[in-house]
């Protein structure tokens, strides 16, 4: 059994989802649960989580409710204000909702470099582990250095790093990236998703041999007790197609035992996020 602990669901519309420019064509339109089924028909994986797309509530309610209404969607990463004043009350609303298993925000995205280490956006992750709520941590690889200040403040709050930090790959650079993620690794209380790596090289040029030193140094910093599988489907498309990755993914943990495996693929996922 695998779980994927990161793909997304959306109805397209071309203002919520501007960032999907002319490069990325091919995922230019609706993604729903029957597509998802209909792609992991031929794989091991049973289970995954949705992670949200867009930054509201609207949207966390609306994946809650496909996550009551598919038995293969076990959880969901939803999105929250944390930096409200009212954010205790909204997370009070989704206690009782057995599918909510973590918040993100879109931290890459905010122009401001110190957004992370803000005191409202803290107040609110202090939060989360009442709710026994992960916190997904979405991040380029410059804003490590903020980011481990910033996991720093929560000792007792349990993080998932995005797609390894999103490092040069495209440019071939490991640098400051590799020595950063390892320094945040050191924090027992992060694990992070081999996920979204292809979609940070060139989509059409990229190698397993240019993937591997970026495998490689995610492998020995958080070993297999604290990595988790994901495809970032649909968006890994504009690289790869679904299959291909997990099967790259198979390959590249395939150094591991039987056991530390199926910790990558299932087990950490069942822990981390509650399922």
């Amino acid at each position: 059994m695998i779980i994927d602990t990161h793909h997304h669901l959306w109805n397209y519309n071309p203002v919520e989802f501007d960032w999907i420019d002319d490069e990325m064509v091919t995922i230019r339109r609706s993604f729903l649960p029957a597509d998802l089924q209909a792609t992991l028909a031929n794989t091991e994986v049973e289970g995954v989580v949705t992670v949200q797309a867009r930054q509201s509530l609207e949207e966390t309610d609306w994946l809650l409710k496909l996550a009551s209404e598919n038995d293969f969607m076990k959880g969901v990463v939803g999105w929250v204000p944390l930096a409200d004043a009212n954010i205790q009350q909204v997370l009070e609303g989704y206690k009782s909702n057995p599918w909510l298993k973590g918040v993100r925000h879109v931290v890459q995205g905010e122009p401001d470099p110190e957004f992370i280490l803000g005191k409202e956006f803290n107040k609110g992750i202090s939060l989360l582990k009442n709710y026994d709520l992960v916190y997904d941590i979405l991040i380029f690889e410059h804003q490590l250095p903020n980011t481990i200040r910033f996991v720093d403040q929560h000792p007792e709050q349990q993080f998932v790093v995005d797609h390894i930090a999103k490092p040069k790959i495209k440019i071939n650079e490991l640098a400051p990236w590799a020595k950063n993620i390892q320094e945040l690794a050191k924090r027992e209380n992060v694990s992070c998703k081999i996920s979204g790596m292809v979609t940070e090289a060139d989509y059409k040029l990229w190698t397993e041999e240019q993937l591997k030193p970026y495998f490689e140094t995610v492998l020995e910093a958080f070993g297999p007790s604290r990595l988790l599988y994901g495809s970032d489907w649909p968006v890994c498309l504009v690289a790869t197609s679904y299959s291909n990755w997990l099967d790259l993914v198979k390959k590249t943990i395939s150094k591991f035992t039987e056991e530390e495996q199926e910790m990558i693929l299932c087990k950490n996922a069942q822990s981390i996020y509650n399922i």
